[in-house]
């Protein structure tokens, strides 16, 4: 089954980007409708209101396309709290090009995506296909699981190699094995996927606790 089965780009939608500044401007419009409510006076009351805690939860965790996520997650065996955490890492659900060129909500390099299309047997990929969010989810899931499947299962490798590449995680987990231990967290060379991976893993908990109803734990 190729990444993108079932989930091929809506002609006419709007760009992924511009819904998802609307649905901040929601969010942030729930915010001061809340303050406005009671007035600064009553910011402790508001605080506790249900409208004012969603409302910091949305902008804080953010979450969309949750559909999307469980249906991925069912598809490619995968936990939908660690979809959602790695498109928090990559994005915060507001996608946007990055300046090395990785694309969409969960920052699909386009090789990376080719390369994928190749081996899920896809044959109508384009890059193009990367900037709507369904398409995206699908092909950063697919990745996810290949990396999951390339190293056993384990999601601190397979995390740092989807920030740091699988060639840095081969030699860095060769290296720890030749000292006769496992690549740990804190050996990770680089700063910056050593941070990513304990990110995710924060958000993935988080996710978890914070939106299980809508990502089909309860």
């Amino acid at each position: 089954m190729s990444p993108a089965t079932a989930t091929r780009p809506l002609r006419g939608a709007p760009s992924s980007g511009s819904a998802r500044r609307r649905a901040i401007a929601r969010r942030r419009r729930r915010v001061l409708l809340a303050l406005s409510a009671l007035g600064l006076g009553g910011l402790a009351l508001v605080v506790a209101t249900p409208l004012f805690r969603v409302a910091v939860r949305d902008l804080t965790l953010p979450l969309a396309h949750q559909d999307v996520i469980r249906a991925q997650a069912a598809r490619k065996r995968l936990d939908p709290a660690l979809i959602a955490a790695v498109i928090y890492a990559e994005t915060k659900f507001d996608a946007r090009p990055s300046p090395a060129g990785a694309q969409g909500l969960m920052q699909i390099m386009p090789q990376t995506a080719e390369f994928l299309a190749r081996r899920s047997g896809a044959t109508t990929f384009t890059t193009s296909d990367l900037a709507t969010p369904s398409v995206n989810i699908a092909y950063g899931s697919y990745y996810l699981r290949y990396l999951l499947d390339r190293y056993h299962g384990d999601e601190v490798l397979a995390l740092a190699a989807y920030n740091g590449g699988e060639t840095n995680v081969d030699r860095w987990v060769a290296e720890a094995r030749a000292r006769g231990r496992p690549l740990r967290i804190s050996q990770i060379p680089f700063p910056e996927t050593r941070a990513y991976v304990l990110r995710v893993m924060q958000a993935q908990r988080d996710y978890r606790q914070t939106y299980a109803s809508e990502l089909g734990y309860g």
